[in-house]
């Protein structure tokens, strides 16, 4: 008798114990997004979550709901956002929206390098494509060119967990380092906050950059109609420097070792003038989301954003229906079918809104749309890694560029308007309960 009532002491002491322990949680978790000023929609979309899933959500926000870096094993930032939001350079600035043309031209930097290649990528897959690019890498670090590849360790996961692939670029002497390692130093790992930019330096001279990976679903010696369609560009000049410092600091955050700018003395001889803003974590404003918004309500004839992944938040949604208002043509480019299944439900949301106030939405039938532009009249475009959503503006480590250029944008009008020839236009009607259950994927969006 005694020994069955110590047994249910036991137990309810740790049933009591248990549910103080996810009070206790709840109440951190409340006062972190309080303090951190986190959104409401933010705030409710966990509070939510911690009461259809209480013991889920409350250790998932600790590990994908943080956002700025501010503990002890904070990426430091080697740079200042004031510092590029008042640079401009004038540029060689080559746009490249096929995926052959693009790996010519990768190819040719590679082999044309003298003393370095700095590769920065967020998927690297081990396929056709990519082994001619090793082939290419292992021959340049024998030649004695300094060689050092940065790899985001979730984007290219399948990577990571076959360390031995890479075994022929070790040998030949290139540095292979991943951003964040899974199970690595699990105090400054979060999982949440990804390396989704793609920089591609050569001789800190030229540099390659947009939103192109390196697997074949992006590039390719030969044409194949499922290649997933992208835009990337060429930069030649002084603004390869700002790339360059923010490779750097990527690198040194994964592998502490510091690198120095060497090159041959070049001075701004381009016609595109050009501005480079990386984002993430590691800045201490978030001064691309906020030059995105200044830029859509300065705007007075156009805007047409080309995005895979649409998912913004209330600010950003009011800002393109307000500027509808105003008289400014509002045009949305996205994949009909995104390669996402659950963020094909989340948007869905938030393109029938823009719908239903006059916004053109243009779905692209062709392969996956990947590549990302926003312009904005005839005075800039938007170009980079970054996606018109919560994950790219507020979470990933990402790069994009201004360029303010007639003659690249009219490239990329051109190029959008053979985009919208082989899309749909607007979304289809759904039943009452799809509609219910689109809207109810808003809770949820601000986490995808």
């Amino acid at each position: 008798m005694n020994e069955t009532l110590s047994a249910q002491s036991t137990n309810l002491l740790f049933y009591h114990s248990f549910i103080a322990f996810g009070a206790l949680l709840s109440l951190v978790m409340l006062v972190h997004m309080l303090y951190h000023r986190r959104s409401p929609s933010a705030i409710i979309a966990w509070i939510l979550s911690v009461i259809i899933i209480p013991y889920i959500a409350m250790p998932l926000y600790f590990i994908i709901g943080l956002r700025k870096r501010k503990n002890r094993y904070k990426k430091s930032a080697l740079f200042k956002s004031q510092a590029f939001t008042h640079r401009m350079n004038n540029e060689i600035f080559t746009l490249y929206t096929d995926g052959v043309a693009f790996y010519e031209v990768f190819m040719r930097c590679i082999k044309e390098a003298k003393r370095s290649i700095s590769i920065s990528a967020y998927i690297f897959e081990y396929d056709k494509t990519t082994k001619e690019i090793i082939k290419a890498l292992v021959q340049k670090a024998n030649e004695g060119v300094e060689v050092k590849i940065l790899l985001d360790s979730l984007g290219s996961i399948f990577l990571y967990f076959t360390w031995y692939r890479l075994g022929v670029l070790k040998n030949a002497g290139v540095k292979v380092k991943f951003f964040m390692p899974i199970f690595q130093m699990p105090l400054r790992n979060y999982i949440n906050l990804r390396n989704h930019r793609k920089i591609y330096i050569f001789d800190n001279e030229k540099v390659l950059s947009g939103g192109a990976n390196l697997s074949d679903a992006y590039l390719g010696a030969v044409y194949k109609k499922e290649r997933w369609e992208d835009i990337m560009f060429l930069v030649q000049g002084v603004s390869v420097r700002d790339y360059f410092d923010i490779f750097a600091s990527d690198w040194f955050y994964a592998s502490g070792e510091k690198m120095h700018f060497t090159h041959k003395k070049q001075e701004a001889h381009g016609e595109n003038l050009l501005q480079v803003i990386p984002s993430g974590p590691d800045m201490n404003q978030d001064i691309l989301y906020e030059m995105l918004l200044s830029g859509i309500y300065q705007a007075h004839k156009k805007i047409t954003i080309i995005t895979p992944y649409f998912i913004p938040n209330s600010s950003l949604m009011e800002a393109l229906i307000i500027a509808h208002h105003r008289g400014v043509d509002v045009k949305l480019i996205t994949p009909k079918e995104a390669n996402h299944t659950i963020v094909n439900l989340a948007r869905s949301s938030y393109m029938r809104e823009l719908e239903e106030a006059g916004i053109k939405i243009y779905l692209y039938e062709g392969a996956m749309l990947h590549a990302k532009a926003i312009l904005f009249d005839e005075e800039s475009v938007l170009l980079g890694s970054v996606n018109f959503d919560n994950r790219s503006l507020f979470l990933n480590y990402e790069v994009a560029t201004f360029v303010y250029s007639p003659k690249i944008i009219q490239e990329i009008e051109i190029w959008s308007d053979g985009l919208m020839a082989k899309a749909s236009f607007g979304t289809k009607n759904v039943s009452t309960l799809k509609r219910v259950f689109e809207n109810l994927m808003r809770i949820i969006a601000p986490q995808l």
